[in-house]
């Protein structure tokens, strides 16, 4: 490998200490010294019941600053419920087709090659979060949310965020806040037919029993409905989802 001049990486690890700038450079990069271009994604889990080392933010970005990037970004998220910490590092611009377990501390940029994102923490998602994320990933075509807190601030007048590609929605794991959200059109505008995923008796709620006017224009759109806790399907369930395969 000593021949190559361009490298992309992807590294998922789990309760093992955080690989870093040190560690790309003396195993990876020493080795490729005509090496040009150099991508990395990383991702490291880290359990608090492992008695595991926990490199600081500034230590982090400090260890990369050698490597041959226009830019670099970390992130590191504490979970309590879960009792982890996760760790993100990437180079930026960002080449990778998806982008997984996105959390409040979010950094800004452009993503114009992402495709699929997943939106995972432990506080609440606020209307802000979803703004920016709209704005960053002006693609994506599949999102999937997991997040139980309930918004603080959704009561609050926001612009109307749109999501122009979107063709795959996935809220089973969520608050039914967020089900209320995306499916309510004076909150969200859903320009194409699209999959969802949700919970049955959310779902049911969200709709007010499937009368409310606020969610039936997005609703409409449902192509494939996929519900789980599903009781019996009822006439009324039917007939507000007209264009619906429901699953």
């Amino acid at each position: 490998m000593s021949n190559l001049e361009e490298l992309s990486l992807y590294f998922v690890n789990h309760n093992t200490p955080i690989i870093d700038g040190n560690d790309l450079k003396m195993n990876i990069m020493n080795y490729m010294r005509k090496l040009k271009k150099f991508k990395f994604n990383i991702r490291s889990v880290i359990s608090l019941n492992n008695q595991v080392y926990l490199p600081s933010h500034e230590y982090i970005q400090n260890t990369f600053k050698n490597l041959k990037n226009n830019q670099i970004i970390s992130c590191i998220d504490y979970f309590p419920k879960a009792n982890e910490f996760h760790c993100h590092i990437y180079s930026y611009p960002y080449t990778w087709s998806y982008y997984d377990n996105i959390t409040n501390n979010f950094h800004d940029g452009l993503f114009k090659r992402v495709y699929v994102i997943s939106l995972f923490d432990e506080r609440p998602f606020e209307r802000e979060f979803f703004l920016k994320i709209a704005k960053s990933f002006p693609c994506i075509e599949e999102l999937r949310l997991h997040n139980r807190e309930p918004q603080k601030n959704d009561n609050q007048q926001w612009s109307i965020i749109e999501y122009p590609h979107l063709i795959r929605l996935d809220l089973v794991q969520t608050h039914e806040n967020y089900v209320e959200q995306f499916l309510n059109n004076t909150k969200v505008c859903l320009l194409n037919d699209f999959d969802l995923r949700v919970d049955y008796n959310t779902l049911q709620r969200v709709t007010d029993n499937f009368t409310s006017d606020a969610t039936r224009i997005n609703c409409s759109k449902i192509k494939c409905l996929f519900l789980y806790n599903e009781p019996e399907l009822s006439r009324d369930l039917k007939d507000y989802f007209p264009h619906a395969k429901i699953c």
